[in-house]
């Protein structure tokens, strides 16, 4: 509700909208399906979290009959690729694998933006004349994709990329004035995106990050009660991210009072 508040109440301001689409198929590395224990059942319940020692061990491997949809027959190449994968996820610094429950299903109704979300978009679209910018994410079965700007992993255990960042989407943004950044999750797609953007700021001028603004208040993050909770993981991404010069704002403050806006 604030998020579609803040659109329609800022009509006049924001040139662009650009939402992130996570576009996901069932038989991809952190699906259900992609993982089997000794015998042959896959994760169940909540999020499960596959560690190198787990595959190493026998705990979880991946499951034989996903071979053919996904490398066309060598099983072998695509345990080996489990193996390298969790280990550039530590080397990295980033989330362990998790095994997440279907989501975003290309083609179901969970693939959709939340239907209040869509038609603040549309109408957005009509009266600015400003065409939606929709970015698909999250598709390749061998990594996850939690930034809109790059994947998790780029490169197989043999060295050769199995994914890129997404160059296009990344100049585009740093050509705008101000980009203000809301969605879910703030310890995941947010968190990760934001960044990844980060990253590209310092490549080119550390200024930059005083365009960037986030609406802490139109965004949360992964908690599965009981389970798993990610919100300190979040909170210390955000402050993070304002040490570094980024504005953390709320949409129910008045554009015009931001810093380095009206002032």
């Amino acid at each position: 509700i604030r998020l579609c508040e803040f659109i329609y109440r800022n009509l006049d301001m924001i040139t662009e909208i650009d939402p992130t689409m996570d576009t996901h198929t069932a038989m991809q590395i952190f699906h259900p399906i992609f993982w089997v224990d000794n015998e042959g059942e896959h994760p169940v319940g909540a999020q499960t979290i596959i560690s190198l020692d787990d595959i190493l061990g026998g705990v979880w491997k991946v499951n034989p009959a996903v071979t053919a949809s996904i490398t066309a027959g060598d099983y072998t190449d695509l345990q080996k690729h489990a193996i390298h994968y969790v280990n550039q996820l530590t080397d990295g610094g980033k989330y362990p694998l998790m095994v997440w429950p279907y989501h975003a299903m290309l083609g179901g109704i969970g693939h959709a933006l939340v239907a209040s979300v869509e038609e603040a978009l549309f109408f957005h679209n009509l009266v600015r004349n400003s065409q939606t910018g929709f970015e698909i994410k999250g598709s390749n079965p061998l990594t996850e994709n939690y930034s809109v700007l790059r994947p998790e992993v780029q490169d197989g255990p043999d060295g050769r990329p199995i994914a890129k960042k997404n160059a296009g989407f990344i100049k585009k943004l740093m050509q705008y004035d101000v980009i203000i950044i809301a969605g879910q999750a703030k310890s995941h797609c947010v968190a990760w995106t934001i960044d990844d953007l980060l990253a590209e700021i310092r490549g080119q001028d550390q200024s930059l990050a005083r365009k960037v603004y986030l609406l802490e208040d139109c965004t949360s993050p992964v908690v599965v009660p009981g389970v798993i909770d990610f919100s300190d993981q979040a909170d210390e991404a955000f402050q993070r991210f304002a040490d570094a010069g980024i504005h953390v704002v709320k949409s129910t403050d008045p554009v015009g009072d931001w810093p380095g806006i009206g002032n």
